[in-house]
């Protein structure tokens, strides 16, 4: 057993929604043992009102959740990184920039709560499924044996996480 502490970035586009939900589980299930970061490409300042009021309702961490810059983790000084995941699929698809640590990088997509449009108990469904796909994925990676896999095993797992069927 170690007491390394794991540095994960959840990247997604707007930095509004997916990559804030997975920043907040992974901080709260991580117990610990994992420090969780967001940040978008292109984030829209803004945490999602439905994902605010969900993260709220299951009694999670909120005070450092913010809509922020992935250039934030890119500079000198920054957190060195031990893995990077991409929630979205236009995220996956950029030119992401040099990350500190040399982190390991899987695609874990899910569908985009905030781009559900109509009532507002629709919206809540929306976030609520995605709270749901990702607290899978993220008790997946905790679950796996980091200290007894090599790379190229550890790297399968976490690809293999991102092609759960939800």
């Amino acid at each position: 057993m170690t007491d390394r502490i794991y540095n994960v970035l959840f990247l997604c586009t707007g930095n509004s929604a997916r990559s804030i939900l997975a920043e907040s589980l992974l901080n709260h299930i991580g117990r610990g043992r994992f420090r969780a970061f967001s940040a978008g490409s292109h984030p829209n300042g803004t945490v999602n009102p439905f994902v605010r009021e969900m993260i709220e309702r299951q009694n999670l961490p909120t005070e450092q959740l913010r809509s922020k810059s992935w250039d934030e983790f890119a500079v000198p000084g920054a957190a060195p990184l031990d893995f990077v995941f991409t929630v979205c699929d236009n995220a996956a698809g950029e030119v992401c920039p040099y990350w500190p640590g040399q982190p390991m990088t899987a695609h874990w997509g899910v569908e985009d709560p905030a781009a559900v449009t109509g009532e507002d108990d629709l919206k809540r469904a929306a976030v609520m499924k995605t709270f749901i796909q990702l607290k899978r994925r993220i008790e997946l990676f905790l679950a796996l044996p980091m200290n007894k896999l090599d790379n190229m095993s550890l790297q399968k797992s976490l690809d293999d996480i991102g092609q759960q069927k939800d």
